[in-house]
């Protein structure tokens, strides 16, 4: 009977032990695979959100279609070369680009490093009376004026465009708006219209291009 209490008493608390040593594996195994799989879920989370492009990254706006889709003149053309021959590579400027050189301001555009182009496309020539336009392209004291008035130290991102910029030309322009709509008042433009930017955040090589739809006028 002694024999029996004494082998009843050794295995009631090893078969306890066992029990208690079991759970605790079993608990620490779970642990284990819920960290796991949180660490899993999480680098996945963070590697999916590492391959999206941020949207400051990407050129933006309807005037965007008129960008050539490859070659020069494309997006990925440009941004291979300095602002002024990335211009010459894009129809949509030509009319920027014959001012530019009359002005014989190419070279220093492609040689300024870090800068922000207000690049006005044809359109925005277009909308000036030709007698006023021709006599703006054979002044050259004023042409060359208004297109460092277009020019703003600094690559600006399009969360600090909007605001007052001192430009090349040592005066100010006051751009307003937000996201992907940015305007100039008309009272900054040479047709007194309302400026606004037609395809933004274009990348050349030594300039942030925001291309807009009205020509500037600096200060008086």
């Amino acid at each position: 009977m002694k024999s029996t209490l004494l082998t009843r008493g050794v295995l009631i608390p090893a078969v306890a032990g066992l029990a208690i040593t079991l759970s605790a594996c079993g608990s620490d195994d779970d642990s284990s695979d819920s960290s796991a799989s949180s660490s899993t879920s999480s680098s996945a989370s963070e590697s999916a959100a590492s391959t999206e492009p941020a949207a400051s990254d990407q050129p933006f706006g309807a005037g965007c279609a008129a960008v050539p889709a490859d070659g020069e003149g494309s997006f990925t053309g440009m941004a291979d070369d300095p602002v002024g021959t990335a211009a010459t590579n894009n129809p949509a400027l030509s009319t920027l680009v014959q001012a530019v050189t009359a002005a014989n301001l190419v070279d220093t555009l492609n040689t300024t490093n870090n800068i922000t182009v207000l690049a006005p496309a044809n359109p925005a020539f277009e909308a000036i009376p030709p007698d006023t336009l021709n006599a703006v392209l054979a002044d050259t004291a004023q042409l060359t004026a208004i297109l460092t008035h277009h020019v703003i130290p600094g690559r600006l991102t399009p969360e600090q465009l909007a605001g007052t910029h001192t430009t090349l030309n040592n005066d100010d322009v006051t751009i307003e708006g937000s996201g992907e709509s940015f305007t100039i008042a008309g009272e900054g433009t040479i047709s007194t219209t309302p400026a606004s930017v037609i395809c933004g955040n274009v990348q050349t090589a030594n300039a942030t291009v925001y291309v807009i739809d009205q020509v500037l006028a600096p200060a008086a």
